[in-house]
Order: structure tokens, then C-alpha cells, then sequence
């Protein structure tokens, strides 16, 4: 949320936003807007990248950025909330439960006191999701991965556009405020997405090639949100949110120029061709309308998906109608023309009235939404009782579907003090309608910034903020177990309290734009909650990560999860059709109960056969386990056909725009390889195709050293006749060196390995950057650049063959179209070494 000052932002974005023109179009848009993505790019793990640190610019004493205009609802006479739990409750039982949990982390999160970690904009957008292993927290504009074992820091803090650098562009140049870190469960992957508020306008996303999110490769992607290119105006996606679902990644944004409310947008990310780094599409339906405020995306827990066909959710409150306004966006990837977005259905709800004087999307904090009140001073702190806050956490239970929201509210007229209304709506094949509600208030403490989730055995989960005049904020949680009466929680855990940490208030009344609980994929049971709290040892913020269960949950079914990995292209499928699992793609990883026998056959794709299981499997189809452990599986697929060299072409100078090559011809790989001087960076790559310009991407291989670097680009499914090659940098290098080649039988995916390396030369002994390829028979290309030594050769008797030598150094690919799967590594071999080299290496599929 545009709420932040940061040192110097403020006059660049305002800056950006020149008034608004005619929006007319948007309210009688039928179809969706479809926008390609204008770059994508593989980078490799962040193992192998240095953290861009935090930046060190300093808070600002004066007031955050104004923000964006709109009065859509307003208030109603409610004298006091009807469906209240705590002491002012007149209508129901005030006696709680005591609230049983498995606790399990309490850790310091990013903010102050983290090592390494530089504060830089207030107040945070407390963000993080757990994975197999790992936990991330992405919070403003700086991430971290954690490990879930241990709680240790695996890597970071880092800023975020460390997660872009192969892609260029200002994803690399920027990082930016409200992030997003999810973890789609379905397929085992990290979602990135960093929004970028400059002009244009731009989102950034990161699909991880593996659940390790430090040592697995990311499919990056930048998108240009359509209304920047359908009206006279520079807007922003501000406060974006992103919802995991089987047919894409959902976001929600709200635009504005000129610091005016243009309208809430839906969009949509084409899931499965970013899981494979494969050119991807996003469909919007800009905007629902002026008279809207925030949407919230449905978020998938667990790893049943929803009922095949069913739509998206999104949902916000209207306080108008005293109503939830659910909307419903169906997308059809083949046909865009058929992708919907209806709504809103209004499902009435208790009356509420909105915390802090709220009467609409209050996107300017100075005037209202600061009534929250903490010890020691006079200054409150924001509600966010405008929108219903993030996640909007989905599961399917089999009997049922929920959907789970929260938003802070006013629990009657006589005080201004707040409590969390929380609803489950549920649909059991008729659409969903309310089930139970709740406004949570134990005391006459004020509780507000909720995220809320459920787990696989129907246990909810409500993570917030608390405080009051006698006490500073604290972190809290309550939840309840499906056997409580509905509408009911049981009582709270106080998050800093258990952990001994002592907390202060703050002098700003900027608390967060929003929390997070997400639910553990490895065993659907663990929740993990993250927020916002002011040590006392400092006047900056900083945030708790927390996780715990039920034991309801833990106790009742112990079950395991079963992931097929896959080397090769084929499907792997389990007789009960929960395992659907396409060249990594689709539904690979499936939770069952212990004990449970699982059948699963792998077929290979066109020029592929199936040579074998490993790991949990052994041997060929099929492949029976039984679950009585975490299991891996993998299926191996080796290709039927092999790749070969169609021709090669090299040059330097000092340096040369271009480099000729003979015609190309269709549907091949196109590499170029490219050394120079000058401090700069490759910021494109283009050739003169006949059939029109192929689209070149980096392969993440780039290598700096000094003032020198290498980089590694290509192109899949070349078109024809191509015969110029020509690299734009981003500064202007003295000396270029270009070797291009064109590769036949190279799958359409992103590359299988890339390395880079660089050092100091020694004698006879100058390696490149070593490889592990996963398939038999990759294409693997190493290219060195040594700047005062010339070398005489590739080491004897190994795979590579030296192309070209320029300048005195050089390139090289693997001569074997039937390689092993292993670490391959290109040597070079000099007599008389001087000075230093860099080097990038990159291997590809073959079909």
C-alpha cells in the first residue's frame, strides 16, 4: 500500500502520476485484456548470487506519501455489534476456551535488531509463507529464506530486485514496496511478486523451478499492467495481492493517477506456462468499477483443489448493504474472449461498523483510521478497517468448500474500541453462502491487522495486533476447532509474552498495511503467522515469525506427502487421480493418510521413452507405495533423438554492434554468447528473423569480474532466416566479443544448469564454472573472457571442444550429444598466466 516514506520516493512517484483521462472504457469492459509479459528470463538458485543488501536510506520525520482518494460507503447506525465474543457481549456466552497449541518457531523476523537488515520504510508489509523446507519473509522491500528445522537463516536479508537480475530491466533495478511471497502446494514452487511503481508501471513475479528456494533456479517475468497502456495516465498496482489457484495466478491491484481512485482490477497469470519458464500471458478485467473498494484474491490451502471448473474467488465487504461481495472470474487460456468476471453476489452478514471512523477505502491515513490506542502516548494507530484483510484462505474439505475472511471493525457506538469480525462462508454444491461469524473481543483491548486460515482437519486459525492505553501492541492468536459452537473463538496466546520479548509503542500511527498466517504444506497442519511489533531498544519496527498447531490436528490422521519429481518429458499419473504430473508441471505433490497404497504409471511425451523409477519407486511401471513416510519419487524420460550443431559464427572488435550469421532456420536454439569491457550489462538481444523477430532471454549466466563481464542469451523455436545477431547494452563498452550458435534438437524449457565462475588465472589450470545436468545428453555451452592472458587450449581428453579463440579467449561446447547426466566443467590451458577471467556456462535439454 502506498503508505511508505522512503528517503527520496515520494517526489518520484507523485512525480508519476499526471492526471487522469477518460476511464469510461472500464465500465463497460466485457472481455479481458490480455497482456504478454514483456520479459521473461531463467535465473540461477540465489546460492549463487550475492544478496543485494538493504538499502540505507533513513525514515523520514515528515508524513508518508498521501495516497488515493475514494468515499464508496458509509456508516451505519448500529448501536452495537450483534454477533460479539468478549466483555461486552450481551447476546452470547462470554466464557473462552482455553486455547491449546503445539508451539513450534518464535524467531525474530526482518526489521530491527536483524543482522545485516537496514530499516528502510514504514511501517512494513509483514509478508511470509511456509514451503517444504523453508520459510520466506518478504517484507517491504527486503526478503529472507529461513529454515523451518532450526529457524537459521538459509539466506539474506536481500533485497528483492536480487530475485530479477537476469531479467534487467527496472524488476532489476528496483526493488520495491508491497511484496507478496506464496508458495503454490500443488506444484511444490515459490511465487514471487514485486510490483514496481515507476513509468511505466510494472509487476514482477518469480516461479521457482524446485521447492528449495535458495538452490533452485526461478522463471522470471515482467508485466505491464494494461491500464497503463489503455489510458493517458501513469497508475500504479498498488496494494496487490496474489492468490494461488490450479488454473493461474490471480492478482488484485488498485489503480490510481494523480492521486485519484481509478478502480480495483483482477488479473490473472497464465500458471502453468510460468512453471515451465515458458513465454506466459496475464488476462485483467480493468477495473469492477469506481464504486468498489479492495478485492481479495481465494488463496488454495492444502492440495485438494477446488471442484474441476470452479471459478476464482475474490471477495470484499460493503458496509452499504451490511453484505460480502463475492465475485467470481472463470479464464479460458485458449480463448480469452471467454475468460468472465461476474459478481458481486451479496451475502448479508451482521451489521458492523467500520473501526476508527472509517466510511470507505480510506486510502489517506492523516485524516482518519488512527483511533487505536497504546501505552504511554497519545498518538493511535491505523485500523485498516477499510478492506477485508489478506489472506482470503480457501480449502476444500471434501463435504464442503471454505472461504475465510477478517476485517477489523468497531464493536458498537459507545467507545471507539475494535475487535476482528471474522466470517467462514461455506459451499457445499450450491454456491457459497455464510455459515458462521464471529467479532472477535475477549477484553476492552483493541485487536485489528487479522489474517485468518484453516487446516486439513477443519481447525481455524486468527493471528492479529493488540493493544490498548495500558499496555504497548503485543502479537496475538486465537482460533477454535470444528466441535466450538459456531461463531465462537477460544482464548489467545500472546506471541511476544511467550517468547520473553519485551515491546514498546510508536510514535507514528502507521502500523502495517497487513499480516499473514499461512498454513504448512508438509503437514497442512502447522499454521505460521508474521506481523509487525516495536522493540524496546529501538523507535523502528520489527516483526515476529511464529508457528504452532492443534493438536486435533497433529493427533488425528498422521499424514505424509508423496512428490514425483520427473528428468525428461513425460506425465506421471496415480490410479486415484490425485497425482497429475506433466514435465514438473500440474499437480506433482499430493498429502495422504498414513498407510495409504498409491499406484502411479509414467508415460513418455513424443521422442522420449520412460527408462525407469528411483528414489521411493524402483524399476518401471508400475510403481506402488505405501505411505508411511514423506516419500519422493522420480521418473525418469530419456529422448529418442539428439541434438547437433546447424552452424556457428564469432567476431570481436572494439568493439562490434553485430555479428552476421548464416540464415537460421525454424524451431531451433539460438545462443549468444557475448564478452566485453566498460562496466556495462546486456540490456537486449535481437536478430532479423523473416518470420519476425525471435525473443531472446538471458540465461542468468552472467559473470562479472572487474570491469569485464560474459553473458550467456537465447532464443527457443527460432524463426527462419535470421542472418544479423545484434546485443544493446546498457552503457557503452570499448571492446565486444559475439559468438553465436544455432542448436537443433533442444527442448523448448528453460536451461537445465547454469553456472558462473571468475578469478584469478593460473597456470594450466583455468576452469570454467562446473555444471550438473539432470538428463542425458544436454547441450552445454562455457564461454571465458581473460583479460591479459591469452590461452592455448581446452584441456586434453575432456568433453568440450574449443569453437573459436578471440582475442586470446574463448568459447567451447560439450562435443557429446549422448553425455552422462553429472557435473561437466570446460578447462582452459595456458603457459604464461596473467591477471583475471570470468565465465558463464549454461546446459540445455535436448528433446
Amino acid at each position: 500500500m502506498m503508505r511508505f516514506w522512503v528517503l527520496g520516493f515520494l517526489p518520484l512517484v507523485i512525480g508519476l502520476l499526471p492526471a487522469a483521462g477518460s476511464f469510461s472504457w472500464a465500465q463497460s469492459q466485457s472481455r479481458a485484456v490480455v497482456v504478454q509479459a514483456t520479459k521473461r528470463a531463467f535465473a540461477p538458485p540465489l546460492s549463487q548470487s550475492m544478496p543485494i543488501p538493504p538499502q540505507s536510506d533513513q525514515l523520514s520525520s515528515g508524513l508518508p506519501e498521501d495516497e488515493l482518494a475514494i468515499d464508496v460507503r458509509h456508516r451505519t447506525s448500529l448501536v452495537q455489534d450483534s454477533v460479539i465474543q468478549g466483555s461486552a457481549d450481551t447476546t452470547q456466552s462470554s466464557v473462552f476456551s482455553a486455547l491449546s497449541t503445539n508451539s513450534g518457531l518464535n524467531i525474530l523476523g526482518l526489521g530491527t535488531g536483524f543482522n545485516g537488515y537496514t530499516q528502510e520504510a514504514a511501517p512494513p508489509d509483514a509478508n511470509g509463507v511456509a514451503g517444504t523446507t523453508q520459510f520466506v519473509q518478504w517484507v517491504n522491500t527486503t526478503f529472507a529464506v529461513f529454515k523451518k528445522s532450526d529457524g537459521s537463516v538459509a539466506y539474506g536479508p536481500a533485497e528483492g530486485n536480487t530475485l530479477f537480475q537476469a531479467l534487467g530491466g527496472p524488476c532489476a533495478a528496483h526493488p520495491n514496496i508491497d511484496p507478496i511471497a506464496q508458495f503454490d502446494k500443488l506444484a511444490n514452487r515459490w511465487v514471487m511478486m514485486m510490483p514496481i511503481f515507476r513509468n511505466p508501471s510494472q509487476l514482477c513475479i518469480a516461479v521457482s523451478t524446485t521447492s528449495d528456494a535458495t538452490n533452485g533456479g526461478w522463471n522470471l517475468y515482467q508485466f505491464q499492467p494494461p491500464i497503463a497502456q489503455l489510458c493517458r495516465c501513469v497508475p500504479m498496482p498498488d496494494y496487490p495481492k496474489l492468490g494461488v489457484w490450479p488454473d493461474g495466478y490471480y492478482i488484485t491491484y488498485d489503480e490510481g493517477s494523480n492521486l485519484n481512485y481509478i478502480g480495483t482490477s483482477a488479473c490473472v497469470l497464465d500458471r502453468n506456462k510460468m512453471l515451465s519458464g515458458a513465454a506466459a500471458t496475464m488476462q485483467c478485467f480493468e477495473h469492477a468499477g469506481s464504486s468498489f473498494g479492495s478485492l481479495l484474491p481465494g488463496d488454495l490451502d492444502g492440495t485438494t483443489p477446488p471442484p474441476g471448473g470452479s471459478p476464482e474467488y475474490f471477495l470484499n465487504f460493503n458496509s452499504n448493504d451490511q453484505s460480502l461481495d463475492l465475485w467470481q472470474f472463470h479464464v479460458d487460456w485458449t480463448t480469452p474472449t471467454n475468460s468472465t468476471f461476474t459478481g458481486p453476489t451479496n451475502i448479508q452478514v451482521a451489521p458492523f461498523i467500520e473501526a476508527c471512523g472509517e466510511t470507505g477505502v480510506e486510502l489517506n491515513y492523516l485524516a482518519t483510521g488512527s483511533c487505536i490506542p497504546q501505552l504511554g502516548t497519545s498518538q493511535g494507530l491505523n485500523s485498516y478497517g477499510d478492506r477485508v484483510m489478506y489472506r482470503l484462505a480457501y480449502r476444500n474439505l471434501g463435504s464442503h468448500q471454505s472461504l475465510l475472511a477478517n476485517h477489523t471493525v468497531q464493536i458498537g457506538t459507545g467507545s471507539n474500541q475494535t475487535g476482528i469480525r471474522w466470517y467462514e462462508l461455506q459451499n457445499t454444491g450450491s454456491g457459497f453462502g455464510l455459515y458462521q461469524q464471529g467479532t472477535y473481543a475477549p477484553d476492552s483491548s483493541y485487536r485489528w491487522m487479522g489474517s485468518i486460515a484453516m487446516d486439513k482437519a477443519g481447525d481455524i486459525a486468527l493471528g492479529y495486533s493488540v493493544s490498548s492505553s495500558t499496555m504497548s501492541p503485543s502479537i496475538r492468536y486465537t482460533g477454535r476447532v470444528p466441535s466450538d459452537p459456531l461463531g465462537q473463538m477460544e482464548g489467545e496466546i500472546d506471541v511476544l509474552s511467550s517468547a520473553s520479548v519485551l515491546h514498546g509503542s510508536y510514535g507514528w500511527p502507521y502500523w502495517g498495511d497487513y499480516s499473514s498466517m499461512a498454513v504448512d504444506p508438509t503437514d497442512d497442519c502447522s499454521f505460521w503467522f508474521t506481523t509487525e511489533y516495536l522493540p524496546t531498544t529501538a523507535t523502528h519496527w520489527s516483526t515476529r515469525i511464529a508457528s504452532f498447531s492443534f493438536p486435533s490436528c497433529t493427533t488425528t490422521t498422521q499424514n505424509f506427502t508423496l512428490t514425483v519429481n520427473e528428468v525428461g518429458q513425460g506425465t506421471v499419473t496415480s490410479s486415484d487421480g490425485k497425482i497429475n504430473c506433466t514435465n514438473g508441471s500440474g499437480t506433482c505433490s499430493v498429502v495422504y493418510p498414513s498407510g495409504s497404497s498409491v499406484t502411479m504409471n509414467a508415460t513418455a511425451a513424443g521422442g522420449w521413452a520412460f527408462s525407469g523409477w528411483s528414489g521411493a519407486c524402483t524399476g518401471g511401471n508400475p510403481c506402488n507405495v505405501v505411505m508411511n513416510s514423506n516419500l519422493n519419487a522420480t521418473a525418469t524420460f530419456t529422448t529418442t533423438t539428439t541434438w547437433a550443431i546447424v552452424h556457428k559464427a564469432s567476431n570481436a572488435g572494439n568493439p562490434i554492434t553485430n555479428l552476421t550469421i548464416p540464415a537460421t532456420g525454424t524451431g531451433n536454439l539460438v545462443l549468444v554468447a557475448m564478452m566485453f569491457n566498460g562496466g556495462t550489462s546486456v540490456a537486449s538481444v535481437s536478430d532479423n528473423a523473416t518470420g519476425g523477430n525471435d525473443t531472446y532471454v538471458s540465461a542468468g549466466a552472467r559473470s562479472t569480474i572487474g570491469n569485464y563481464s560474459t553473458e550467456i542469451w537465447y532464443a527457443v523455436n527460432s524463426n527462419s532466416g535470421a542472418t544479423l545477431v545484434t546485443p544493446r547494452f546498457a552503457g557503452s563498452p570499448t571492446h565486444v566479443e559475439i559468438t553465436a550458435w544455432e542448436v537443433s534438437g533442444i527442448s523448448t524449457s528453460s536451461p537445465d544448469a547454469v553456472n558462473i565462475s571468475n578469478g584469478s588465472v593460473t597456470l594450466n589450470n583455468t576452469p570454467g564454472p562446473a555444471v550438473t545436468t539432470s538428463q542425458v545428453g544436454d547441450f552445454i555451452l562455457s564461454v571465458l573472457f581473460a583479460i591479459n592472458t591469452s590461452f592455448t587450449t581446452i584441456s586434453s581428453g575432456n568433453e568440450f571442444t574449443n569453437d573459436f579463440k578471440t582475442y586470446g579467449n574463448g568459447w567451447a561446447h560439450i562435443t557429446s550429444a549422448s553425455a552422462t547426466a553429472g557435473a561437466h566443467q570446460a578447462s582452459w590451458f595456458t603457459s604464461s598466466p596473467t591477471g583475471v577471467y570470468c565465465a558463464s556456462t549454461v546446459a540445455f535439454r535436448r528433446h
